[in-house]
């Protein structure tokens, strides 16, 4: 089904070429600019949404191996990922069950257990606290109620989604929606994890509003690479996920192909997006690579943090690598000194309060949808999340 998904949005694709013409949402669309600034909105935000969606927070090339782990952070709660003796996903709290120390610092290992650096209180893989230091001196208690406190998390696509609330119930499989099975089509289960950066930026709907919108890139993006793309766009979702592209003229030399012999790698192109923080952008520099930025609230409502990821398919050889190496810092300075630049004085001009609103074109659906999703996440009860993203 998912080909046939990829075939369906190809012939879209090519229909507006032909015609010359791009899809558009029904109207031009307003939000409150004070969403961007506003600090009860932004709590509510850190509350209703990144703690209580899936986000997705690794690859499976990081932790390939049975005992591997990454110790990492989503807003605000320490997490461990780690894969299992069964060669299972699990994610927790890295919190120890004594005082609530962190167990593990930032990175990645293997072992066979966790043990606290506070108190040396050991934990195995399936989270069982399993020995506690001078055990007879400390006394006697139910050792099987203080584990580590299991997150909920899954395996997709080569990607590991982990929600940072022990208490959810939103089934992840649930709230993508499909999506996992269009990204499957990338492989990403045997890529390579190149190099990591962390940028700043403006407040992460800011940021987000970047990633869904090609109609910026010939203006701000003028003397870099916004000349030879398209600054219209075509989206397609699947829930609260959008996949963001362009009308390709080139695709109408399929017309005479048999379907079997399009080729997969071409029909995903475009920007992959991930609600409610990551986005998956394709790029050829020095072998087929894929830039994955993992955008998360700062500290206050006007900053951001956001992780790039560059992943290539194959282990590069050394030119190919240096290649590589060029084409990850020119996109660090596209997003840096471009867009994020540009969204800071931005995120600046709102905060004066003296702007009402925002406006998203009709060309702008994808923005639409996004701002749309966050509201209505937000209204959203705990017990009917699973309903909102059953019914897309």
């Amino acid at each position: 089904m998912s080909r046939e998904s990829l075939i369906e949005m190809t012939r879209h694709n090519m229909s507006h070429s032909k015609a010359g013409t791009v899809a558009q949402a029904e109207s031009v669309m307003s939000f409150p600019a004070s969403h961007y600034y506003d600090e009860d909105r932004w709590k509510a935000e850190m509350d209703g949404v990144f703690r209580r969606m899936p986000l997705m927070m690794a690859f499976s090339c990081e932790i390939p191996n049975n005992r591997d782990y990454r110790a990492c952070e989503a807003a605000g709660v320490p997490i461990i990922i780690c894969r299992d003796d069964n060669g299972e996903v699990q994610a927790y709290m890295n919190m120890c069950a004594h005082r609530g120390s962190q167990i593990l610092e930032e990175g990645h290992g293997n072992t066979h257990r966790f043990t606290c650096p506070y108190h040396a209180w050991s934990f195995n893989l399936q989270g069982e606290l399993t020995g506690v230091f001078s055990e007879k001196e400390f006394g006697s208690f139910d050792k099987s109620c203080y584990g580590l406190k299991k997150l909920p998390a899954l395996e997709r696509a080569g990607l590991i989604w982990v929600t940072p609330n022990p208490e959810s119930t939103l089934d992840i499989h649930t709230f993508l929606s499909g999506y996992d099975e269009m990204l499957a089509h990338f492989n990403f289960e045997s890529w390579h994890l190149f190099s990591r950066r962390t940028l700043v930026g403006p407040n992460w709907k800011i940021a987000y509003d970047g990633y869904l919108d090609l109609y910026h890139l010939p203006i701000l993006h003028k003397d870099t690479f916004g000349p030879n793309y398209p600054h219209k766009s075509m989206y397609y979702p699947w829930g609260p996920h959008q996949r963001v592209s362009s009308p390709d003229p080139s695709l109408l030399e399929w017309e005479d192909l048999p379907e079997s012999q399009w080729d997969t790698n071409r029909m995903i192109s475009g920007v992959w997006t991930i609600f409610p923080h990551i986005s998956i952008a394709g790029f050829d520099g020095g072998g087929r690579g894929v830039m994955i930025s993992q955008l998360f609230p700062g500290e206050t409502p006007g900053t951001s943090i956001t992780v790039q990821n560059y992943l290539m398919e194959n282990q590069p050889t050394e030119a190919q690598a240096e290649e590589a190496e060029k084409q990850f810092a020119f996109l660090k300075h596209v997003v840096e000194d471009e867009d994020y630049y540009t969204g800071l004085r931005q995120q600046h001009a709102l905060e004066t309060g003296f702007k009402k609103d925002v406006l998203f074109g009709r060309n702008e659906e994808g923005g639409q949808r996004f701002h749309g999703w966050v509201n209505k996440i937000l209204d959203t009860a705990d017990e009917d999340l699973n309903a909102l993203f059953e019914k897309g």
